[in-house]
């Protein structure tokens, strides 16, 4: 099992999960975060720290949004590695009360 970005986060992209990770797993995107499942150690410390609600363990990803599984491991070794809290996007509080934001995501 690892952890999974879903779409909550586009055009948000808090990063306050990104301090806690202890190895490191984010990585990040013009407005999207992902976790590299290869360094995802489990340990769930970044869920809690989600404004949005946008991290789950792959087992208890929504039906609808399965296919960020796949799509955090593809973007994963393409994106930069985030080591620190960085600002939010400056509409991301906006953002965070959209559903189906799935075509605003830049990869």
């Amino acid at each position: 099992m690892t952890f999974v970005v879903t779409e909550s986060c586009i055009s948000c992209k808090y990063t306050d999960c990104v301090d806690v990770c202890p190895v490191d797993a984010f990585r990040e995107g013009a407005n999207f975060l992902v976790i590299d499942p290869d360094e995802c150690i489990d340990c769930a410390v970044c869920v809690p720290e989600c404004p949005v609600n946008a991290i789950y363990a792959a087992e208890d990803v929504p039906a609808n949004q399965r296919d960020f599984i796949p799509l955090n491991a593809e973007l994963a070794p393409q994106w930069k590695r985030i080591l620190k809290t960085k600002p939010s996007l400056p509409d991301a509080d906006a953002w965070a009360k959209v559903d189906n934001k799935r075509a605003e995501l830049k990869r």
